[in-house]
């Protein structure tokens, strides 16, 4: 279910702004965006595991956040990140 290392530094190399860059609310959403992928996966299966289910409502409303964050903060950037990940809005 989680990131391996290998998919996490392919992520923040792709949304990063600068090298090192690992905190940012670009990366931030995407690596959020890519775990609830995987657990979203994993509940069609497992349809009764309702820790799992509370950790992927936890974490749309954290990227519902930084959405809303940087929505408000850089306009254009913020549509450059709904249309890469495929995100509706």
């Amino acid at each position: 279910m989680a990131l391996s290392t290998v998919d996490k530094k392919k992520i923040i190399k792709a949304f990063a702004q600068k090298e090192g860059d690992t905190g940012s609310a670009q990366v931030q959403i995407a690596l959020l965006s890519e775990n609830i992928l995987r657990l979203t996966e994993h509940l069609k299966v497992n349809r009764k595991d309702f820790a799992s289910k509370r950790g992927l409502l936890k974490m749309v409303a954290r990227r519902k956040n930084l959405l809303r964050y940087l929505e408000r903060e850089n306009e254009v950037l913020y549509r450059d990140m709904i249309g890469r990940l495929g995100l509706r809005k």
